[in-house]
């Protein structure tokens, strides 16, 4: 573990089905920086992260969902904690640009240990995202 502050970017790699709409919708839409590339592969800076979206080929992951606050949580999923401002910033962002949302913005455990705003997206592929955020951050593990 390191000694700084700060948490080391993490690196994930997921399939899509294709390159120009995940460009669309990760470069464009949520406003993701694009580094390298090629003819089967983009990286983009998903808020400091390595996210990697692979060409594939062949079906999408059956959904699966768990129950999470009374709502059908996608599972597999993945996204990132952004700062409460930020996290407004970009629920306009979508609901601007009329994004369908697996589950609409709200906040989770409202008045409970870890109470969160969270929204779930699918990408083009079907690949699930959840955006979160905290007022407190000190919330992100909380059981009291």
């Amino acid at each position: 573990m390191s000694s700084t502050n700060s948490l080391p970017p993490f690196h994930l790699a997921f399939p899509v089905h294709d390159l120009s709409a995940a460009r669309a919708f990760y470069g464009d839409l949520l406003g993701c920086p694009e580094g390298r590339s090629t003819d089967s592969w983009i990286d983009f800076n998903f808020w400091g992260h390595q996210v990697v979206a692979h060409l594939a080929h062949g079906d999408a992951p059956t959904a699966m969902t768990s129950r999470v606050d009374g709502k059908n949580v996608p599972a597999p999923h993945f996204g990132v904690v952004l700062d409460w401002d930020d996290w407004h910033v970009l629920k306009d962002r979508l609901t601007g640009a009329d994004q369908n949302f697996v589950i609409a913005p709200y906040i989770r455990f409202e008045g409970q240990p870890g109470e969160q705003a969270t929204m779930f997206i699918l990408d083009p592929s079907g690949n699930a995202l959840e955006f979160k955020s905290f007022k407190d951050l000190k919330q992100l593990f909380s059981t009291d």
